[in-house]
């Protein structure tokens, strides 16, 4: 079954995915940090049995990894293809996700949180992920009693998600707005909507190939309708704003922006060495020449978003099941892109 970031949509324009998650607690626990490891795997066991039943359909399509027990290059692999977080990743105690044959449900156990869950599909989709993940939300429910508070709503490790749990967000390339330093302009205007600007993997992550994560700060005081219905109307603004000024650069310049986008097929067709950050930076330039509607760039059998996936460095840093150095990284994403774009 192909995944969530193989299928077309995530290439026809600035909006790449859509993602809800929901941040949930059993009531009875302690919040993660301060489970011992027998309560965790107590804790793990107990949302397991919630998730895999009839109730939900979907659930014979769930594998369980445990993530706790995976070498670091494995863990960053299912960060790098947005199944866990980078929070996840770090964890030292029993930890685990369940994660449908698509990527498109990943539900985490033991990370900040008890539960994330998190549904994430191609182009502008937030409504269908909301759908999904209330649907998960509520099947959990019938097993386990949550925390919550009638005053503040969903309780949390950390207060910024109170209240309804949700964190919506919309996966966005922006290269002209990066490009003509706008990106600041952009973060002052969206904060006063609640909203913020995020890199590639979130809080703390760079703006990898001119990748951004749009999504909401408000949790509390508003509905997950409202949360959602605001957070459409920051990404039409964003998206006017780009094409603006896409607009505007190739009106300016047509010349310079077609130059940009040849320049860097060029080098990925003949570099034979090649660091995550300039490919990034490359396939960004050609995607947008896929968006203006060049028609003599190759025709890829990838998605370009798969592309950006399969390039980071856990994807491309195990060669024969065996973990590689810098170097040799640098030569494989080279080949590999190489290839992608022959």
């Amino acid at each position: 079954m192909s995944k969530w970031y193989e299928d077309k949509t995530c290439d026809e324009g600035i909006v790449i995915s859509s993602r809800i998650r929901l941040a949930r607690n059993i009531k009875k626990y302690p919040f993660p940090e301060m489970l011992s490891k027998e309560q965790s795997e107590e804790m793990i066991k107990t949302l397991k049995e919630a998730l895999i039943n009839d109730r939900l359909p979907i659930a014979k399509d769930f594998e369980y990894i445990e993530v706790d027990s995976l070498p670091a290059l494995n863990k960053r692999q299912l960060m790098e293809k947005h199944i866990i977080s980078p929070e996840l990743v770090s964890k030292n105690k029993p930890c685990g996700v369940l994660v449908n044959k698509d990527y498109s449900i990943s539900i985490m156990l033991n990370e900040e949180d008890h539960v994330r869950i998190q549904t994430v599909f191609s182009g502008e989709n937030i409504d269908k992920a909301w759908d999904l993940a209330d649907k998960i939300d509520d099947v959990i429910e019938e097993s386990v009693e949550y925390a919550y508070n009638e005053k503040y709503g969903y309780i949390t490790a950390c207060p910024t998600n109170m209240g309804t749990g949700l964190r919506a967000s919309f996966m966005m390339h922006l290269p002209f707005l990066e490009r003509e330093g706008q990106m600041q302009n952009i973060l002052n205007a969206v904060n006063k909507f609640g909203v913020t600007i995020r890199g590639i993997y979130g809080e703390g992550s760079e703006a990898l190939g001119s990748i951004y994560q749009v999504s909401n700060q408000v949790t509390m005081g508003q509905s997950e309708q409202e949360i959602i219905k605001n957070l459409k109307n920051v990404v039409s603004f964003i998206k006017e704003k780009e094409t603006k000024l896409r607009e505007e650069c190739i009106s300016k310049s047509k010349v310079d922006v077609e130059d940009n986008i040849y320049r860097s097929l060029g080098i990925i067709e003949n570099a034979r060495k090649m660091s995550g950050a300039e490919a990034m930076r490359h396939i960004s330039n050609i995607r947008e020449g896929y968006i203006l509607g060049f028609k003599d760039l190759p025709q890829l059998k990838e998605t370009i978003y798969s592309v950006m996936i399969n390039i980071q460095p856990g994807n491309i840093g195990i060669a024969d099941g065996k973990a590689v150095d810098v170097n040799k990284r640098d030569e494989l994403r080279a080949d590999y892109l190489r290839k992608v774009f022959k």
